[in-house]
């Protein structure tokens, strides 16, 4: 695990300088510099559009007595692009941009469900019920 947390913090850094060096090449510093803010500018907007959205679905489903549980999770995948599309870099822009379209962050949920199913069998996670 800290050998992921490593390389996750010292590749995806060098790759986003990398991207942003030969982009910058070829369009100029300026254009490669306005593109980073806009995205990063429709990005944030984006997610804090979605997660208003999905914060009064949640509070919907929880007066009606609903566990609003994709939608929890539909909140945190959010966040974490929110949270992507602030780190300057095309590479995050992307990854962030693509979890906020839809069908793409619904697919990434189903991803993550196999992942948790997998570590609960494989007891790396234990469940209690009450």
């Amino acid at each position: 695990m800290l050998l992921k947390l490593f390389l996750g913090f010292t590749l995806i850094p060098l790759l986003e300088l990398y991207l942003l060096i030969t982009v910058g090449s070829y369009i100029g510093a300026a254009a490669t510099i306005l593109i980073v803010i806009l995205t990063g500018a429709v990005g944030a907007w984006l997610a804090r559009m979605q997660g208003v959205s999905t914060m009064l679905t949640i509070r919907e489903r929880l007066n009606s007595g609903q566990m609003p549980a994709e939608e929890m999770i539909d909140a945190a995948l959010i966040l974490v692009a929110g949270l992507l599309l602030l780190t300057p870099g095309l590479i995050t822009d992307v990854c962030g941009l693509t979890l906020l379209i839809p069908p793409a962050r619904n697919a990434f949920k189903r991803l993550l469900r196999r992942k948790f199913d997998t570590w609960i069998r494989q007891g790396h996670i234990e469940i209690h019920r009450f």
